[in-house]
């Protein structure tokens, strides 16, 4: 499980490693890293080439972001299930990066495993507010790890 940069981790590893996983959950994951990157008109992008990188600029961190990128490196393979999350009004990771990375993968993977996308209307890059809207979020991680374990 992993959200936001952790979000590209789990979908950096999903790709390389599919078969090492009975299941990856993803909140507002950080999955088109490349495409944000390119763009420096993105509020975020700019004060995060110490950490990321600048594949606008530079040809080796086009090439390295490139290499791991969830996005660009989804293959014809069986994937885990995936549940992935995304907030409507996400102002760090646009709701457009969990969609399409969703529906490319609908696209490519060759298994039946469950492929969830679940997008929260009244949420930012944190989740829902509040008590009750956390424990909500953390009531539907539990749940799809115990329906892909066979446990419900």
């Amino acid at each position: 499980m992993g959200g936001s940069a952790g979000g590209l981790l789990m979908g950096a590893v999903v790709n390389q490693a599919p078969e090492l996983f009975l299941g990856i959950i993803m909140a507002v994951p950080f999955v088109d890293s490349l495409t944000t990157n390119l763009d420096h008109s993105l509020p975020l992008t700019v004060g995060e080439f110490d950490e990321f990188g600048n594949a606008k600029d530079n040809k080796d961190h086009f090439e390295y972001i490139f290499s791991y990128a969830p996005y660009n490196n989804i293959k014809k393979m069986d994937y885990p299930n995936m549940l992935i999350t995304t907030s409507l009004s996400d102002n760090r990771v646009l709701f457009d990066e969990p969609a399409k990375f969703t529906a490319k993968l609908r696209d490519f993977k060759t298994d039946n495993n469950l492929l969830l996308l679940k997008t929260e209307m009244n949420a930012g890059h944190g989740g829902k507010s509040g008590r009750d809207g956390a424990i909500e979020e953390i009531a539907l991680d539990y749940a799809f790890a115990l329906k892909i374990s066979k446990k419900i």
